[in-house]
């Protein structure tokens, strides 16, 4: 039977989601506690490769399992063992050809911006000690929604067969002293999200401009966009799928 964990975590101390060689991930610390409750070798696939330091409020990763399951008991267990930076939410069954990373319809992201000197915030958030014209900012993110190849924002060396991503949503929230851009897109390229935010910023600090934002996302040039910035002001907040991925069913399951 094939499962949906649906999790979440700090990403601080981690290596990014991905098992790596010589650093702590996320997936290695999952695998590793469903393998000991289960008493099996258990492989998880993650929805998507967070880099080192980015954060999850909600993120799903599938894996397959014959045992008897009562998925209450292993939530408990599961969270009894993680650190404290990984909590368990939920955990769904799913069709037997559901993959948590190629049946996601939509993500969406959030990156925090904190315009005073928070040492609560220093690594939940990226503080700028300029001020920003969020208007701008805002008339600028609408423009992306135009545009469907964003090479531009993707780091060079990788592996992806298209650089095309529709973007659904994308908008600057003021809350004070607090900024907030929420993004939400069907996919979405490496170190995107990043490489957007920088660029923005860019244009609030009236560097760049709506044309400068267009002449970028056309030239395909990860060099002419602006900057990528820190890692940990970025969260993942949401991986949606089909309703019919999902069996509803008892609590308990064979």
């Amino acid at each position: 039977m094939k499962y949906f964990l649906e999790l979440s975590y700090n990403g601080t101390p981690y290596h990014g989601w991905q098992r790596q060689p010589n650093a702590i991930s996320v997936q290695e610390v999952l695998e590793e506690s469903l393998s000991t409750i289960l008493r099996s070798k258990i492989d998880v696939v993650g929805a998507g490769r967070t880099d080192a330091g980015v954060h999850a409020r909600q993120i799903m990763a599938h894996f397959d399992c014959s045992d008897i399951l009562d998925r209450d008991q292993l939530k408990y267990k599961l969270n009894a063992i993680l650190p404290a930076e990984i909590a368990i939410q939920n955990i769904h069954r799913v069709q037997e050809n559901a993959h948590a990373r190629f049946n996601a319809v939509s993500r969406s992201y959030e990156y925090h911006v904190t315009l005073i000197k928070d040492p609560f915030s220093i690594h939940k958030s990226y503080y700028l000690k300029k001020p920003l014209d969020v208007d701008l900012m805002n008339e600028a993110a609408k423009l992306l929604l135009n545009y469907t190849n964003f090479k531009c924002f993707s780091k060079s060396k990788t592996d992806v067969k298209t650089y095309n991503c529709t973007i659904t949503n994308a908008t600057w929230e003021n809350h004070g002293n607090q900024l907030v851009f929420k993004i939400s897109a069907n996919r979405f390229l490496r170190n995107m999200v990043r490489a957007i935010v920088g660029t923005l910023i860019e244009i609030g600090e009236h560097k760049l401009n709506n044309e400068d934002l267009i002449a970028i996302i056309k030239s395909e040039d990860r060099g002419r966009a602006g900057y990528s910035v820190p890692a940990h002001g970025l969260y993942l907040t949401a991986v949606e799928y089909p309703n019919d991925i999902y069996i509803i069913d008892g609590r308990k399951e064979w």
